[in-house]
C-alpha cells in the first residue's frame, strides 16, 4: 500500500467536485435569470454531469427529476450564468497579496500620505529594519488622498533609511521608492530611462523616487527576487500559496472563468505549476505580454485555445498606454492638470511605434491568435484603430478573432463608428465613474471628456457587443461594482457622470456574461443558461433586475458553482 503525503490545501484542491450539489441537481423556487434572448427567465434549472439538461418550468422540471436528483431550494435568491473575468490580473494579485494593502476607501483606509506613513511604519516595526528586509505596499491613490498627489522619496525615507520601501499605485502602473529600495535595485541617480517609462526627478534633477510604466514594472519584476520564497505552513511554496488565496477571491465574487490578463516571468511558471497539480477551481483564460514573451510564440500558438488542467491560452496582451487616473495615459489633448514635473502640454506617452505595433499584430493575427490591448487615453485608442484598420484592410485581421479594446477609458464619440468598422470589441472598466469619476472630471480630463468614459451606452446603440472588467488587482475582483458604475454613473461624491451613457441592468449583466464569453470565444459553453451548457453559475441575495438600481454594490455573492459543484458558499 502506497501513502501519499498531501498538503491539506492541495487534498482539498484535489477533491473539491466532491463538495456541492452532486451531479444530478435541480434549482427551483428563485429567480433564474439566463441570459438568453427570448426567454428572460425560468422557474428551474436541470444538471447532470456538469452540464445544463433544463432550463424551463417547474411543471415540465419534473420529467428531468429522479430518486438520486438533489433539490436545491434557491431560498428565493437569484441565479445567473457564471461571472466571467475578461480582463483581471490573477498572478499579479497573488503577488501582491502579502503586500500592505495601502487601499483608501472605500475599500481601504489610507486616505492621506500621512496614513501612508503610518502604515509603512507600523510594518517597519513589526518585520525589523535592514537593508535585507524590504518592504513591499500596494494600492495607494492620489485621487482620493487629501494631498492630491504621489508620495515621495523623501517622504518614504521618513519611515526608514535602512529598509528598502516601495508602495505601487492603484493603477499598478506607478510606483514610489525610498533610497534604500533604489540602493537595493541598482538603480543610481544618473539611470536612463528605458523604452515607454520614465523615473521621475525633482527641480533639482534629483531621483524623487517616482518610477513610471516600464520602470516600475522592472523594478517589481527585480524585485521578486529579494521577497521571501518560504515555504507556508501548508507544505505548499508560498507563491502556490498566495496563488489560492488570490482565486478564493475570484470565487467569492461569483467568477467561474478568471483572466491573467498579463501574464509575465514567473506568472506564466505560477499558472502552469498550478494546472499541473490540479490546482485550477476555476477555467483560467490567460494573455501572456507579447513582448516579454515574444521569442516563444510558436510554442503558445500550439496551445492555442485549448484547455489543460483548466488553463487555457487565449491570445496575446499588448500594453499600448498607462493609466488615466495615474496621469500616464497617452492623450490627444492635454491633462486638465498635469502630474507634478510636467508642463501644461503634457499628454502622456505611447509604450509602442506606430510600426512596431504593426509588425507584432501582424506576427499574431497572421497565426490566427487574437489580442487584447490595453488602450486607456485617446490617443492610444487612435493607434490601436490606426493599425488594426491597416492589418483588416491587408487582410490579416479579420473581426471573428475578435481582438479587445481594453479599458477604452479616455474615448471619443467618433470612437464608436470607427469600432464598429474594424471589428473589435471595447471592454470597458466601468468602475472607473464610482471609484474615480470624480478625479478624472476635477483633475484629469475634464468635465466634458470625463462624461464620456466608458461609453457603453453609445456601443450599445451601435450595435457593438461590449464587455466589462474589474482590472484586479486594480480594485477587488468585484463585478457587480462594474454593473452599479454603468447603470448609474453616478460617482463617490454623487456627481451624475455623463448621464446618456447609462446602460440598463440587463445589458450590464450579459457584458459579464453572455457578452463576455463571447470575447473570449467561449459563448457555445458558458454565458447564459441553455441545454448543454456548462453549468457555471452564481447564486445572488437578491435580483439584480427588481431593485433600486442605487443599491447594486450591495448584492452579495452567496453560492459560485462550476460545472455543477460549489466552489464557494458565503
Amino acid at each position: 500500500m502506497k501513502v501519499f503525503n498531501v498538503s491539506l490545501p492541495l487534498f482539498l484542491s484535489l477533491c473539491f467536485f466532491a463538495y456541492g450539489q452532486g451531479s444530478d441537481a435541480v434549482y427551483f423556487n428563485g429567480t433564474i435569470l439566463t441570459m438568453e434572448d427570448g426567454q428572460g427567465t425560468a422557474q428551474a434549472l436541470a444538471v447532470k454531469d456538469g452540464r445544463i439538461t433544463f432550463v424551463g418550468s417547474w411543471d415540465d422540471a419534473q420529467e428531468f427529476i429522479t430518486a438520486r436528483t438533489v433539490r436545491v431550494d434557491l431560498h428565493n435568491g437569484t441565479l445567473l450564468p457564471g461571472f466571467i473575468d475578461v480582463h483581471g490580473h490573477i498572478t499579479s494579485a497573488a503577488g501582491m497579496i502579502r503586500a500592505l494593502d495601502l487601499a483608501p476607501s472605500p475599500y481601504g483606509r489610507v486616505n492621506s500620505i500621512s496614513d501612508l506613513q503610518a502604515v509603512l511604519a507600523e510594518a517597519v516595526n513589526q518585520k525589523g529594519s535592514g537593508p535585507t528586509v524590504p518592504i513591499l505596499g500596494n494600492g495607494y491613490d492620489d485621487a482620493i488622498m487629501a494631498e492630491h498627489r504621489h508620495p515621495t522619496r523623501r517622504e518614504l525615507d521618513a519611515v526608514s533609511l535602512s529598509s528598502p520601501i516601495m508602495v505601487v499605485h492603484a493603477s499598478g502602473h506607478a510606483s514610489v521608492a525610498n533610497s534604500a529600495m533604489l540602493r537595493l535595485l541598482d538603480i543610481p541617480e544618473d539611470v536612463k530611462d528605458p523604452e515607454g517609462g520614465s523615473y521621475g526627478r525633482d527641480s533639482a534633477n534629483v531621483l524623487n523616487g517616482k518610477l513610471e510604466e516600464n520602470a516600475c514594472f522592472e523594478a517589481l519584476m527585480k524585485l521578486t527576487s529579494f521577497l521571501p520564497k518560504d515555504s507556508a505552513a501548508s507544505g505548499l511554496p508560498s507563491d502556490l500559496e498566495d496563488f489560492l488565496r488570490a482565486q478564493e477571491q475570484w470565487l467569492s465574487f461569483g467568477q467561474t472563468t478568471i483572466c491573467d490578463g498579463r501574464t509575465m516571468g514567473v506568472g506564466l511558471d505560477l499558472l502552469r505549476k498550478a494546472a499541473s497539480m490540479g490546482l485550477l477551481k476555476a477555467d483560467v483564460v490567460y494573455f501572456p505580454d507579447y513582448e516579454a514573451n515574444k521569442s516563444a510564440q510558436d510554442d503558445f500558438a500550439a496551445t492555442h485555445m485549448r484547455y489543460e488542467n483548466r488553463l487555457k491560452f487565449a491570445g496575446f496582451k499588448f500594453s499600448n498606454d498607462g493609466s488615466p487616473q495615474g496621469k500616464t495615459a497617452w492623450l490627444t489633448q492635454p491633462y486638465l492638470i498635469p502630474p507634478e514635473g510636467k508642463g501644461p502640454d503634457y499628454r502622456g506617452f505611447p509604450i509602442f511605434s506606430d510600426e512596431r505595433l504593426y509588425e507584432d499584430l501582424k506576427a499574431v493575427f497572421s497565426k490566427g491568435i487574437t489580442a487584447q490591448l490595453h488602450v486607456n487615453g485617446d490617443a492610444a485608442i487612435d493607434q490601436a484603430i490606426r493599425v488594426i484598420s491597416r492589418l483588416k484592410n491587408e487582410g490579416y485581421y479579420v473581426p471573428g478573432l475578435r481582438a479587445a479594446l481594453i479599458h477604452v477609458q479616455n474615448s471619443r464619440p467618433d470612437h464608436i463608428a470607427k469600432i464598429k468598422e474594424i471589428g473589435v470589441i471595447p471592454s470597458y472598466f466601468s468602475s472607473h465613474v464610482y471609484l474615480w469619476g470624480d478625479w478624472h472630471y476635477s483633475s484629469v480630463l475634464g468635465p466634458q471628456r470625463a462624461s464620456f468614459i466608458s461609453p457603453a451606452n453609445s456601443a450599445s446603440k451601435a450595435g457593438i457587443i461590449f464587455t466589462m472588467h474589474h482590472d484586479a488587482p486594480v480594485t477587488p475582483p468585484d463585478l457587480m461594482t462594474a454593473v452599479f458604475s454603468s447603470v448609474n454613473r453616478v460617482t463617490r461624491s454623487g456627481r451624475i457622470l455623463g448621464a446618456d451613457e447609462r446602460i440598463s441592468v440587463l445589458e450590464a449583466l450579459k457584458a459579464i456574461t453572455i457578452n463576455a464569453a463571447y470575447q473570449i470565444h467561449e459563448e457555445g459553453s458558458k454565458g447564459s443558461f441553455k441545454t448543454g451548457k456548462l453549468a457555471d453559475m452564481v447564486i445572488l441575495d437578491k435580483n439584480p433586475l427588481a431593485m433600486d438600481p442605487k443599491d447594486l454594490r450591495g448584492v452579495r455573492v452567496l453560492e459560485t458553482i462550476k460545472e455543477g459543484r460549489t466552489l464557494y458558499r458565503r
